[in-house]
């Protein structure tokens, strides 16, 4: 069998036990010390690692060594790998319902669902740490150590395992000032007059008008000449009806509190369209973790 000469071999993998404590003192002493060798092995081992891998990872003075740029790159990952490693082992001895467990999800449903709630799950498992990060994309949660994504389309990226957690509804909202000033009060057909306000990137990266345009079909209503103003989330739409830019196509669950404090009013009564797409949670295949499994078994008490 051929080698495969991109993979570190166990020679390597033996050798950045020392390039790491070289790298965190950068001095050869200090690790020599650590590791109960000498200077010169230290050096020793990182010369033959540097002609191995084909990377020079320090540059050496009379004084003192310093990493390289390549060096530094090989270092901060090799940290980040250990710290993981080091995390699941201390999570598997606290039957894993501790450590940090990051969080992917589309802006909107950040903004206006999830973040509200989050003080409830910190409450139960004051033990986990969430990162929650955003974005449009759909995430490689491999390469980018996201353990869940919370998403909003008709069918769930690829080879990654999924759990539903609630369908979805749109229907047309704004401000009680706008409704007025353009007489909206049970009348559709004034939304000729009318600015929409969509997201763009509802459920895919240019998804357009199609919710106006799906609504405005279902319910027999003529769509304004213009498309309005178009944003890559949905939140923004919702921000821009609540000043009175226009009229947004809301989905329920997202606007449901501004509907309840009267920010924003549903001016066509309850003429709402199901949504095909709907709200699911996607894991990794193969990761049922306590702490995955119990942020999961919230969502899902929390989406009903």
């Amino acid at each position: 069998m051929v080698e495969d000469k991109r993979r570190l071999n166990g020679w390597q993998l033996s050798k950045m036990h020392t390039f790491e404590a070289a790298a965190r003192y950068e001095s050869f002493a200090l690790a020599a010390a650590e590791l109960s060798l000498t200077p010169s092995a230290v050096s020793h081992r990182i010369s033959l690692l540097e002609d191995e891998l084909g990377i020079q990872l320090f540059t050496r003075s009379h004084r003192k060594v310093e990493l390289t740029q390549e060096g530094k790159r090989v270092y901060w990952t090799l940290k980040s790998s250990l710290d993981a490693l080091n995390q699941e082992v201390l999570d598997i001895k606290n039957q894993a319902l501790s450590g940090t467990l990051t969080v992917y999800s589309r802006p909107s449903i950040a903004q206006c669902w999830l973040v509200p709630m989050l003080g409830d799950f910190t409450q139960r498992y004051p033990s986990i740490s969430l990162n929650v990060l955003t974005g449009n994309e759909d995430v490689n949660m491999q390469r980018t150590g996201v353990d869940l994504a919370l998403y909003f389309d008709d069918s769930p990226p690829k080879q990654l395992g999924y759990h539903f957690l609630m369908d979805e509804a749109i229907l047309p909202v704004c401000s009680p000032e706008y409704a007025r000033q353009h007489a909206l009060a049970q009348n559709p057909d004034n939304l000729h007059r009318c600015t929409l306000l969509h997201d763009r990137q509802a459920w895919s990266h240019d998804s357009a008008t199609d919710e106006w345009s799906s609504w405005a079909t279902h319910f027999g209503v003529n769509m304004p000449p213009s498309s309005g103003i178009g944003f890559d989330r949905a939140d923004l739409a919702i921000i821009a009806a609540t000043h009175h830019a226009g009229v947004a196509m809301g989905r329920k669950r997202l606007v449901q509190k501004h509907l309840v404090c009267g920010e924003l009013i549903a001016p066509f009564g309850e003429k709402t369209l199901k949504c095909h797409q709907h709200y699911y949670v996607s894991t990794l295949s193969g990761r049922q973790w306590p702490k995955i499994d119990a942020f999961i078994g919230w969502l899902k008490e929390r989406a009903n």
